[in-house]
């Protein structure tokens, strides 16, 4: 459910207003940090729309598209980690970028992780020590730069940090519903950056769609790798694995991939910058 600007902050059901301790940064004109107030969220919300809804072509439900907002249910217990661009304003106007980021407790208090529903995330689950599923990754069109990509990941950095994340994980989305035209970049993932057992998980058996489509010496690494979406070049650069499996998500109107980041890279190179002074 979308969480209303006029929604007093009690009824929020995540962590309280000393959040801002947990992860701020200020580097220049942006800042990173998580969301404060119902408005904030409101705001992520109404961001993620334009760009999912308007820009991506997902479809949305009757209630989004009067409200003009992507919102569920997880919205009301994760944390809402905020690019701001303060030359547009220090609260709602500023934000320029969001990732929703949900821990073993709030998973709990939602009943299951979002990704449950596409993979069997149980290895996951059992995975020693703390574990954190993002998602609903997303910048504005105007601001899609490496500054806020950089603030981005200082501000999940520092959050794992704070928690002791272990393992990261989510779903990561290729363009379009027909997988036959990721063949390349699909069988290069599969060949080069398949999780290792003790961590693969698996799609769903009724939504698998195997994404070993090509023998490994069928195409050209380099252009292969060209065709993966940069969020996801960017988890394979920290160490990440996908799982094994794509699926197709319709609503969203994309092909999904499994991805699992162990934090010991994330952690090391963004609180290594932290520590040297950026603010």
């Amino acid at each position: 459910m979308r969480i209303d600007r006029a929604d007093s902050e009690s009824e929020l059901l995540g962590p309280p207003i000393s959040n801002r301790e947990i992860v701020q940064v200020v580097a220049g004109d942006f800042e990173v940090r998580l969301a404060q107030t119902p408005a904030e969220i409101d705001a992520a919300q109404a961001l993620r729309y334009r760009v999912f809804y308007e820009e991506m072509a997902a479809r949305p439900s009757a209630e989004m598209a009067l409200e003009r907002r992507d919102f569920d249910e997880f919205d009301r217990v994760c944390d809402h980690l905020l690019v701001l661009d303060r030359r547009r304003g220090d609260g709602p106007e500023g934000i320029v970028g969001t990732y929703r980021l949900i821990r073993r407790e709030a998973a709990a208090r939602a009943g299951r992780f979002y990704s449950a529903a596409e993979y069997d995330i149980q290895k996951m689950i059992d995975f020693p020590g703390e574990v954190l599923e993002l998602g609903r990754s997303c910048v504005a069109k105007d601001a899609r730069n490496t500054a806020t990509m950089q603030m981005l990941w200082r501000g999940i950095a520092l959050y794992c940090y704070h928690y002791d994340i272990k393992v990261m994980f989510g779903c990561a989305s290729f363009p379009g519903t027909d997988p036959s035209q990721h063949a390349q970049a699909f069988s290069y993932l599969y060949h080069n950056h398949l999780a290792p057992p003790e961590i693969r998980v698996r799609a769903l058996a009724e939504r698998f769609v195997d994404m070993n489509m090509m023998p490994p010496d069928s195409f050209d690494p380099r252009r292969a790798m060209a065709r993966v979406p940069p969020i996801i070049k960017g988890y394979l650069r920290l160490g990440g694995f996908v799982g094994d499996g794509a699926v197709i998500d319709s609503e969203f109107n994309s092909t999904d991939v499994f991805i699992i980041v162990k934090t010991e890279l994330v952690t090391e190179k963004y609180i290594r910058h932290y520590e040297r002074g950026v603010r």
